[in-house]
């Protein structure tokens, strides 16, 4: 097999088309079949990227979970966070959330399923993570878990799974996830953009290609919701179940094949990316929100933007928007973080610049050095905490402000997470819906730092080279 080929973005129209209303139809009668309380854990904030009017908790405690099993809705989503934690961290907080969860499903009396978001371009504690969860579930419940779906189809970020080769989109070229910047990650990189593939690397051999079940676009596209269910079915061992999906009503049909399933007996994890919980869950599309929807009173302040990530797309999307005079740029030297003096000064010059044009009436955008650190070969974890140091502080801008900004723009996954859960304080938040394509919305809670502000969680990896740009316009009303 030659994985290593891009190919056309025009291999799409080659695809057989699907009746969108017959399958809209069967999905709605299938979801209301299925009683399970749907617990979304997130490892980074931009899973929300396809859902609004949803409830996103920061923390994993009993009475979190609790409230969110009590909620009216089908689903909520725990952030944990875990992309910006060492393995050791990841594993605890797994274990303690599987816990949390089983302890209030058996208080309250109910069903649930859980669905493990990670990076729609494969990268991830993974397979530790969905591990940790059935290892717990299993050893603390009856349950048992048959398989695992994976399943990191994207629309809105152009990641899509064809002939079990998951690609990302660049332009009009589909590019094997193994050949792109994200496949070199140097903490969850990779070389297969094949899944089966993929699982086997992932898993050093535990899983092979061989016995990965494939649902194909020939079967989707064809409607064999009969035939999908049968080999559902028959998953056992914790085996694989790989989905190829280049539009969400792909999405759509193997979940109405997977609810029989699951209402026959089986019983499923899932390492998704941002398209599954949004079907599963029956969350509706919804236009994307407007400056109105999103300011409320005129403070007269600017907004804060923040920028942590450091992938190439970020970078761009950075130069787009130094295009807009209406902005104040301040670079953060993040490389600093080696001399902790020279850091502390630095962090204290950022945010007292950072305040006083806030309150004049700018915008401000923040953001770290482009270069990232590189301590060479086997200093993976040293480098992740370090990582994790400069988001400290980066994080402490919004922490130690005394100004409350327009609103907020925060750019790359693990900033977005550290300034919502730590720098705005946030326990639970509603996601409001989407401002551009995969691009989130939340609406801060009643006990944040700044209840109600509009955040805008932008991940690193999304977007056009423009919409950043396009953003900061929208919300600043120019």
């Amino acid at each position: 097999m030659n994985e290593t080929k891009s190919v056309s973005i025009e291999i799409l129209e080659t695809l057989p088309e699907v009746n969108h209303v017959h399958v809209d139809q069967l999905l709605k009668e299938a979801l209301t079949s299925l009683n399970k309380k749907i617990i979304v854990l997130d490892d980074d904030p931009t899973g929300v990227q396809t859902v609004h009017d949803i409830s996103v908790f920061t923390d994993w405690s009993l009475e979190s979970i609790e409230q969110g099993f009590k909620e009216e809705q089908s689903m909520f989503f725990i952030l944990t966070n875990s992309r910006g934690f060492t393995a050791e961290e990841t594993e605890k907080a797994h274990r303690e959330i599987a816990e949390n969860i089983l302890t209030a499903a058996s208080k309250l009396n109910r069903e649930f399923m859980i669905i493990s978001r990670g990076d729609s371009t494969l990268r991830g504690h993974y397979p530790l993570e969905t591990n940790v969860l059935k290892e717990t579930i299993e050893t603390a419940s009856d349950l048992k878990m048959d398989g695992e779906v994976i399943l990191p189809f994207f629309k809105e970020g152009g990641r899509l799974t064809i002939n079990n080769i998951h690609y990302v989109q660049y332009g009009e070229e589909l590019v094997p996830a193994g050949e792109t910047e994200f496949a070199k990650d140097r903490t969850f990189g990779y070389t297969k953009s094949d899944l089966g593939e993929w699982i086997e690397e992932k898993s050093n051999g535990e899983f092979t290609a061989e016995n990965t079940l494939y649902i194909s676009l020939e079967q989707l596209r064809s409607l064999q919701i009969e035939e999908i269910t049968e080999q559902l079915l028959q998953v056992n061992n914790f085996n694989k179940v790989v989905v190829n999906a280049a539009d969400e009503a792909d999405v759509k049909i193997f979940t109405i094949a997977l609810v029989q399933a699951i209402n026959s007996g089986k019983n499923f994890l899932f390492r998704s990316a941002a398209a599954l919980p949004k079907v599963i869950g029956g969350v509706s599309s919804k236009p994307l929100l407007t400056r109105a929807e999103l300011v409320g009173e005129e403070t007269g302040n600017g907004g804060l933007i923040i920028i942590g990530s450091h992938v190439k797309k970020t970078t761009e999307q950075l130069e787009e928007l130094k295009k807009l005079s209406a902005i104040e740029f301040i670079e953060f030297n993040s490389h600093l973080v080696l001399q902790p003096e020279a850091f502390q000064k630095e962090c204290d010059r950022v945010i007292e610049t950072t305040e006083d044009l806030i309150r004049s009436g700018k915008t401000v955008a923040v953001y770290t050095s482009r270069e990232r650190l590189d301590l060479g070969e086997d200093k993976k974890e040293e480098e992740l905490k370090l990582s994790v140091s400069i988001s400290d502080a980066v994080t402490s801008i919004v922490t130690r402000l005394q100004v409350r900004p327009d609103f907020l723009i925060a750019k790359g996954g693990i900033t977005s997470s550290d300034v919502g859960t730590k720098g705005l304080k946030v326990k639970r938040a509603t996601v409001a819906g989407q401002i551009r394509p995969g691009i989130p919305v939340w609406r801060t809670g009643a006990e944040s730092k700044y209840p109600g502000m509009a955040y805008v969680i932008f991940p690193g990896n999304v977007g056009s080279k423009t919409d950043l740009k396009e953003v900061a316009e929208i919300l600043s009303g120019r």
